[in-house]
C-alpha cells in the first residue's frame, strides 16, 4: 500500500472536502478524486459518498479513517528511526538563489559532525515546502509565503527583490527597470492552482488594482519548463538571483518597481516541548542554526 494514498484518504476525511484537502496536499482536484478511487479500487469497498456538504465517509470509510491515523503515525515513526538510526539530516529547498550558501555550511557541518550525512534535496514548485509537507525532509529553505506554513516553525531570514523575466524580443526587455503596472495585461507563467498563496504571490496579485485579474498564459513546475514559456511569449515575476541562477538565450531579466519583494526563510516541523534539544533534533538545531547565521546575511 503506498502510504502517500492513506495520506490522502486521511486529507479528505478531515476536511470533508475534496477541494480543502487538494489545497492542504499541494495536488489537483482531480488528482486527488483519482488517487481516492484507486484506493477505494484496492479495498474493494466504497469510502466516500458525495452530497451538497462534501465529502461524507461511509460506515467501512468511517472504520478505515479511525484506523489510518495510529497506521500513518507509526509509519512516521519508523522513518523517523530509520533517520536516527542512520544519522542522515535532509534539507530541501526550491530554487538556488533562495539555499544561497547553504552548501558550504553543510560542507562544515560534516568536517564538525563526520558521523552525520547530511542530504540537500531539490523539489519542483509543485510543491512549495520543499518536501516538507510530505515529511520528507526534516527542514527547507522555502520561500513564504508558502501553502500550510502556519503549521511549522518558521525563521525568515532575508528579503529578495523580485524583477521578472521577459521574452527577448519584448518591448520592454530594452528597459533597465520596468514599472509592475506595465505588465498588468501580459500573460504570466504561474505554478498550479493547488499552490494557493504561493501562486498567487508570484503573479503579484497583492500588487495589483481589481481592474487587472492575472492572465495565465502557462501552467509550471519546473525551471526549464519556466524559462522556456518565457521565451515562448509570456512573462515570469522571478526573484533578483534568478538572473545569475537560471540562463537562458532568449529571455532577459529586469528590475520592477511597485512589487513588493520575496521573504526566504527555513521552516521545520513544530516540536513537542520534551523532544526539545534531545538527540538527533539537537544535532537538526546545530545544523539549522548554522544556516540562518549565513543566510541571514542575504543571498
Amino acid at each position: 500500500m503506498d502510504t502517500r494514498l492513506l495520506r490522502y484518504f486521511a486529507a479528505v476525511a478531515e476536511e470533508g472536502s475534496l477541494t480543502g484537502a487538494a489545497q492542504r496536499l499541494f495536488v489537483s482536484q482531480p488528482a486527488l478524486t483519482k488517487q481516492i478511487r484507486r484506493l477505494e479500487d484496492d479495498l474493494g469497498v466504497r469510502l466516500f459518498t458525495r452530497s451538497r456538504s462534501g465529502m461524507v465517509l461511509t460506515e467501512p470509510g468511517r472504520a478505515f479513517a479511525s484506523r489510518v491515523s495510529p497506521l500513518l503515525d507509526g509509519w512516521d515513526e519508523a522513518v523517523r528511526a530509520t533517520g536516527r538510526a542512520a544519522r542522515v539530516l535532509r534539507l530541501g529547498f526550491l530554487d538556488a538563489g533562495a539555499v544561497g550558501v547553504v552548501p558550504e555550511v553543510i560542507t562544515a557541518f560534516r568536517r564538525a559532525r563526520p558521523e552525520w550525512r547530511v542530504e540537500l534535496r531539490q523539489f519542483d514548485w509543485s510543491d512549495p515546502s520543499a518536501g516538507l509537507a510530505w515529511g520528507e525532509v526534516d527542514a527547507a529553505v522555502v520561500r513564504l509565503p508558502f501553502p500550510g506554513q502556519d503549521s511549522f516553525a518558521v525563521q525568515e531570514f532575508f528579503a529578495e527583490e523580485r524583477g521578472v523575466l521577459l521574452p527577448a524580443r519584448h518591448a520592454l526587455a530594452t528597459r533597465e527597470t520596468v514599472d509592475f503596472r506595465e505588465l498588468w495585461d501580459e500573460p504570466f507563467v504561474a505554478a498550479g492552482a493547488e499552490t494557493g498563496a504561493w501562486r498567487d504571490h508570484w503573479l503579484g496579485a497583492e500588487d495589483r488594482d481589481d481592474e487587472h485579474p492575472v492572465r495565465v498564459g502557462a501552467v509550471t513546475s519546473r525551471p526549464d519548463e519556466w524559462l522556456g514559456a518565457v521565451a515562448g511569449g509570456n512573462v515570469a515575476l522571478a526573484p533578483a538571483s534568478a538572473a545569475r541562477f537560471y540562463a537562458h538565450p532568449d529571455v532577459v531579466f529586469r528590475p520592477v518597481r511597485g512589487l513588493s519583494p520575496t521573504r526566504v526563510g527555513l521552516a521545520r516541523p513544530r516540536r513537542r516541548g520534551r523532544e526539545q534539544g534531545q538527540g538527533r533534533d539537537a544535532v537538526l538545531d546545530e545544523l539549522v542554526r548554522a544556516v540562518a547565521r549565513r543566510l541571514s546575511g542575504g543571498p
